[in-house]
């Protein structure tokens, strides 16, 4: 039961009351006001004052230092009190000032509390608007970039095409000249023919059918056609299917090198695991077992599973993905984001080997946050995932979903 203060004092003025309180070396003050009840509580003592007039709550209030709590009243009429509190005895007239009192406090803190839930949503509402709109800028000045370099574009080539047209027009011109000019000489030389120089004309024939013949002997003395062959051609196996026009060589070459590096490490300091069976020191083994836990609704056996892998092996970004999994399921978010950022942190450089495992942590981690109501972190980690895999259905309309709850815009 606790004590009651006797040994206070107070003044007053024309439109404040003030009253003092020893508090006799107490840690933890507890000060309850209402306009017309007055409660100081610091364990093991206690101050009831049942006012005689009413104060005004809104303007009161309460200063605690050099072991004293001085309590300031703002009177609602200016007046002398004759005294401090009621004279009355009456249990359940006190319970009622007391009951009232309380339910005006808690009236007061949930308004508060609104006040302050609907100034953070309006913090949050403009600081996604002030995004978005930096956002629709960015995308304005990229468009616009783009718009230029197709103009630009677009004039180069109907000069090019221009210049290739008149190109084609002088070689056509140069082409009909020289068929003119060729003919020209044609008929002079068929003038000269027919002006009486037989004679020579035989010769020239002569000449010319002898050539013929010793053309078509050449022609038997011809060489026989190379015997066909057949040419071997083997190809590099690759282990990413992109074509290697198309892949990014020193990104994968050093994915799989880590990969590679994380099937070998094995930790050192599991000395205290000596008694393991041989199957239990495989993290592959281990993985599949959590696996399997996991998917039969046993989450802390799954978990166990997992640690006991990453004991093992701290290289292997699937078993943190994993593991945090298990914690968003038994509402250990924060570790969940420790992990899908764990997780992210192996599965670099991005490759399209992993390109689905890196979604997975973006949207664990998102899940996490948004579990925490951290919405707005949420959003960055679901976009990141779409933009990896922007035609999955289900990460666009959760997606959306998160939107809608930052917007206020939610059921």
């Amino acid at each position: 039961m606790p004590l009651l203060v006797t040994d206070h004092s107070w003044t007053q003025t024309q439109s404040m009351v003030y009253i003092s309180v020893p508090l006799k070396g107490a840690k933890k003050v507890d000060v309850l006001s209402s306009d017309e009840y007055l409660k100081v509580h610091f364990p093991p003592f206690l101050l009831e004052v049942f006012l005689s007039e009413l104060v005004d709550d809104d303007q009161s209030s309460a200063k605690i230092g050099n072991g004293v709590a001085v309590i300031s009243l703002s009177k609602r009429t200016n007046k002398l009190w004759e005294h401090l509190a009621i004279s009355t005895y009456d249990k359940e007239t006190k319970k009622e000032i007391r009951l009232r009192a309380l339910s005006k406090m808690q009236e007061k803190l949930a308004a508060e509390a609104q006040t302050k839930s609907e100034k953070k949503h309006k913090e949050k509402k403009y600081t996604l608007k002030t995004m978005m709109n930096i956002e629709k800028d960015e995308r304005e000045k990229i468009q616009k970039m783009k718009d230029d370099e197709r103009k630009s574009t677009t004039a180069e080539l109907e000069a090019w095409q221009m210049k290739e047209k008149k190109k084609d027009e002088e070689g056509a011109r140069l082409k009909v000249q020289s068929r003119t000019a060729n003919q020209n000489q044609i008929k002079a030389l068929k003038d000269n023919f027919d002006g009486g120089r037989s004679h020579e004309s035989k010769v020239i024939f002569d000449q010319r059918s002898g050539n013929k013949d010793e053309g078509k002997k050449k022609h038997v003395a011809l060489p026989a056609p190379r015997i066909p062959g057949n040419i071997e051609v083997s190809f590099t196996p690759r282990v990413f299917p992109t074509a290697l026009r198309e892949s990014m060589v020193a990104e994968e070459e050093e994915w799989l090198k880590k990969q590679a590096e994380a099937r070998r490490t094995v930790n050192a300091d599991v000395e205290e695991l000596n008694d393991l069976r041989e199957e239990e020191r495989n993290p592959d083994w281990l993985k599949e077992k959590g696996n399997k836990c996991f998917a039969a609704g046993n989450y802390l056996g799954a978990l166990n599973a997992y640690n006991l892998a990453i004991r093992l092996n701290r290289k292997i970004p699937a078993l943190y993905s994993n593991r945090a999994a298990c914690h968003l399921k038994l509402r250990n978010l924060h570790k969940a984001i420790e992990d899908s950022s764990k997780a992210l942190e192996l599965l670099t450089p991005a490759v399209s080997a992993n390109a689905a495992a890196r979604a997975r942590a973006h949207v664990r981690r998102g899940s996490a946050f948004c579990q925490l109501e951290l919405y707005t972190e949420g959003l960055q980690e679901y976009q990141a995932a779409l933009k990896i895999d922007p035609n999955n259905e289900t990460l666009q309309a959760d997606t959306q979903k998160i939107r809608d709850i930052i917007q206020g815009s939610a059921p």
